[in-house]
């Protein structure tokens, strides 16, 4: 079992006794249905539907004061935390920036279950994650019965998982949920109440409007840059993002890329050849005819 501290990530903890009902009037994800030792995927949206922040989300104990910990980007962090306070109008709730980081772990099963610790709820294979100070690290690694590796190896395997990563994959407030498959990855909750930006993502998802999505790569050779334009020919169909180890994850049209395929024209970025690990996820099922 391998584990690596994330430098990338940070803690917010909301609490008091309105959190879950505060929470769940702006998140994606259901809260009546976490509970201490699970953890959730979700995001804040713009009332216009796009990602201001996503994150993964716990419930405390109530032994250790209650409340939620929202692990998410840590540069993200401090304004995630100011738009938290800015709704919280009279709901009785405290958001605090904490102290603390996430240590992932990740090709085994942990030989000890720590506090704070929960199953990653994107994919089994991600592993568990635990929020914890930096400087435990090596103590808790050891606890759970873990190799501590640096965090390119956890970002390695999240990208051959073709597990978005936001400011990599995409970016935040230019991209709606379905666009980085947090539909597909357990991250939007479509039988729950009302939450910022639920009508658009509602839509999106009843009328299968989305065009653009996040998809796994194969690269033959040295990678892209993050950033660059994929071209099906000399039309630009997306845009490459994190890579490693001959895998990486680009954001496409998958209308557009499907007719390039279908056409037989190469893939490029940055004048290097690309492929799709899977081909037919760019497929748009055909609507079935009304009886």
């Amino acid at each position: 079992m391998k584990s690596a501290f994330l430098p990338d990530r940070g803690v917010v903890k909301v609490a008091g006794e309105d959190a879950r009902n505060f929470l769940n009037g702006l998140v994606t994800t259901d809260l009546d249905r976490l509970k201490p030792g699970l953890g959730r995927f979700g995001a804040l949206l713009t009332p216009q539907g796009k990602i201001i922040v996503d994150f993964l989300i716990t419930e405390v104990p109530a032994g250790h004061g209650g409340g939620f910990l929202i692990d998410c980007p840590k540069a993200l962090a401090e304004s995630f935390a100011t738009k938290l306070k800015f709704y919280k109008l009279r709901a009785k709730v405290t958001v605090e920036n904490l102290d603390l980081g996430v240590l992932a772990a990740w090709d085994g099963q942990p030989g000890a279950q720590p506090d704070l610790a929960f199953a990653d709820p994107r994919n089994e294979a991600l592993g568990t994650r635990i929020l914890i100070p930096e400087d435990l690290k090596q103590k808790l690694s050891d606890l759970i019965g873990a190799e501590l590796v640096d965090a390119a190896e956890y970002e390695a395997h999240r990208i051959a998982l073709g597990v978005p990563r936001g400011g990599l994959d995409f970016m935040y407030s230019d991209a709606f949920p379905h666009e980085t498959n947090m539909d597909r990855l357990a991250g939007v909750d479509f039988d729950k109440g009302c939450y910022v930006g639920q009508e658009v993502v509602s839509r999106m998802q009843h009328r299968g409007t989305a065009r653009t999505r996040s998809v796994k790569v194969l690269l033959d050779g040295p990678s892209p840059e993050a950033g660059a334009t994929i071209l099906a020919g000399d039309k630009p169909v997306g845009t490459i993002g994190s890579t490693s180890g001959g895998k990486g994850i680009a954001l496409v049209r998958i209308d557009r890329v499907a007719d390039a395929l279908d056409a037989g024209q190469p893939l490029t970025a940055g004048g290097l050849v690309l492929k799709l690990a899977e081909p037919d996820v760019v497929r748009i099922p055909a609507k079935q005819p009304i009886a």
